[in-house]
């Protein structure tokens, strides 16, 4: 018994970059999502970030930013600041880190869509951000150093 936690140990040792990974994006996007918050009048902010945007986003993308995002853009504001602060906070702990890495790898992808940049220009870091969130979700990174790890037995669905 003695040797499978030695080589558990080893394993978890191993994988260090990818808590690494997983904390750091945490971090910044409970930064963001905090200052997003704490701002106030982030709804301007996302108006003139869509405006800004809206000749050069993604065709399938742009009726919606249109009719849907810009009337409701108080709505839209609260979503994305809180989203990025509770995605942020979840990866830090680890907590439902699979779902976190998704939701953060959709929110990236509006982002990108709305900037209409291609995935190899030099200035489009969502598509950064987009692959990040990607290899976080596929490679389950909760399972390493988290609260999913310690309560994977608890609860099915974060394991």
């Amino acid at each position: 018994m003695s040797s499978l936690n030695e080589f558990t140990r080893k394993k978890l040792t191993h994988l260090w970059p990818i808590t690494l990974l997983r904390v750091y994006s945490g971090v910044f996007f409970a930064y963001y999502g905090f200052g997003k918050i704490k701002r106030g009048n982030f709804a301007d902010g996302l108006e003139g970030f869509v405006n800004g945007n809206l000749e050069n986003s993604f065709g399938l993308i742009r009726p919606f930013l249109e009719s849907v995002v810009l009337p409701n853009k108080a709505v839209f504001a609260i979503m994305v600041s809180w989203g990025e602060l509770l995605i942020g906070l979840a990866l830090i702990a680890g907590l439902a880190t699979r779902y976190a890495s998704i939701a953060g790898a959709v929110m990236v992808a509006v982002f990108w869509f709305t900037k209409g940049q291609g995935f190899l220009a030099a200035q489009n870091h969502d598509a950064i951000w987009f692959m990040i969130f990607i290899v976080l979700a596929a490679i389950h990174a909760g399972r390493i150093h988290s609260l999913d790890a310690k309560l994977a037995d608890r609860f099915r669905f974060l394991a």
